[in-house]
């Protein structure tokens, strides 16, 4: 997808582009075909309301860009409400047709197994990125600078959160020394409480790893249903121990404390620490809404443990996607840490536009935070705690918060909001 879109962006801009392409002469276990833009997993999109979703929102600023991804995606659409879903065979092999079709576009079917030292580049190599190519990535950046499989911990809205029965505290009150700057956020349990939700953990439906996707667990990466295996107290001493903290709202000392870290700078989204999981994700949301303050909790990401090679890009890239060590390297699509097809387009897309911009003799500037593409690239390069650095799904949570006064209090008024923001913001950046 990335790929596709950061060449088709740069041709059109008209800079001539040659794509190396691995498939069909080396395949990976997910993909069946070597056409490219192959959708392995789903054939949606998700919602394309513009005017109330962030992913819509993308949908939107792709097309007012002139996104071959998003404009193919229209002429393969499927009957699915108000979602973009797609004739996955048919939308691949028409974005292959156009890209093959171009003037400026070569494609050269052959693996690359190194980062090249000159040129100019981008890698969009994706969650499946070959083995050889990987190895180079680590031995240019540090092999702490490169995830294999992704271990993601729920990320919940902190408006969601029900703050009369959770509170923030940091653990010993260390570091932060205002609510504002505090990093946790505390849901206690009592034994009750916590053994109901150990029984659910226990008994709710897991996914399995699909064929060629295995992994050993390592202890620091543990799924909570493995630790709920070796021991009713295994959780309780490890990422939910009530040490350390003192609830406002009760005297007494809570059994067991789930905590939620602050997962941007803006602290509109917390992460569940320790929460890494494999059960389905609506079993997760059914499980964690047990969680005293999470019963209405709106996840921005859901967990899990799935082979996902990305970089730490908030550590490796700068604002214009450029690797810092080789900065004749773009890096783009869901390599960079972003989650899904249109994000990871998106990315491209942005990718496609600056490296041409540079190759022609300027620099294109980032489109704005609060529209969805700047909000995503501020992730990536700059708004995520590199420490803790996950991959993402596109989201309100990413954007500069809208001021609710003036009449637009409820979610949906907020949201519609965000998009006209957004909408306005983007347009003056495309001109």
């Amino acid at each position: 997808m990335a790929g596709s879109e950061a060449a088709w962006q740069a041709a059109e801009a008209g800079v001539p582009v040659v794509i190396h392409e691995m498939r069909p002469s080396v395949g990976t276990f997910a993909h069946r075909t070597g056409h490219l833009a192959e959708m392995v997993c789903s054939n949606s999109f998700r919602s394309d309301d513009d005017e109330r979703n962030a992913v819509g929102l993308l949908h939107w600023e792709m097309e007012a860009a002139g996104g071959l991804i998003l404009s193919t995606a229209r002429q393969h659409r499927l009957p699915a409400g108000g979602a973009l879903a797609v004739d996955r065979d048919p939308f691949a092999e028409a974005v292959t047709r156009a890209i093959r079709s171009h003037p400026l576009i070569s494609v050269t079917e052959e693996e690359v197994t190194e980062l090249p030292a000159t040129g100019h580049w981008i890698v969009a190599t994706g969650p499946l990125t070959g083995t050889a190519l990987a190895e180079s990535i680590c031995a240019v950046t540090g092999a702490d600078a490169l995830a294999f499989f992704d271990a993601i911990a729920p990320i919940v809205h902190f408006e969601s959160v029900d703050m009369r029965q959770a509170w923030m505290q940091s653990r010993y009150d260390k570091g932060e020394t205002t609510e504002e700057q505090t990093a946790y956020i505390n849901c206690p349990m009592d034994r009750a409480q916590y053994n109901a939700f150990i029984d659910a953990i226990l008994t709710a439906d897991k996914t399995t790893f699909h064929a060629g996707e295995t992994a050993g667990y390592f202890d620091g990466c543990l799924p909570i249903e493995v630790m709920a295996e070796r021991g009713r107290e295994t959780l309780r001493f490890g990422p939910m121990k009530p040490v350390g903290l003192t609830n406002p709202h009760r005297p007494e000392k809570p059994y067991a404390v789930v905590q939620l870290r602050r997962d941007n700078a803006l602290g509109t989204l917390f992460n569940i620490v320790g929460f890494q999981t494999k059960m389905k994700h609506g079993a997760q949301v059914d499980v964690f809404r047990m969680i005293p303050g999470l019963e209405q909790a709106a996840f921005a990401r859901l967990g899990g443990i799935h082979r996902n090679t990305f970089i730490n890009s908030p550590t490796l890239l700068d604002g214009q996607m450029r690797l810092k060590l080789r900065p004749h390297i773009r890096f783009a699509g869901q390599i960079t840490g972003v989650e899904g097809y249109v994000e990871s387009a998106a990315m491209g897309l942005l990718a496609g536009r600056m490296a041409a911009a540079q190759m022609l003799g300027r620099i294109l500037p980032p489109p704005p935070p609060d529209t969805a593409t700047g909000a995503l690239l501020h992730h990536i390069t700059g708004g995520a705690d590199a420490k803790t650095f996950q991959p993402m799904n596109v989201n309100f949570g990413l954007f500069p918060p809208i001021d609710a006064k003036g009449g637009r209090k409820g979610r949906k008024d907020r949201y519609k909001a965000y998009t006209d923001r957004a909408k306005a913001a983007f347009t003056a950046w495309l001109s």
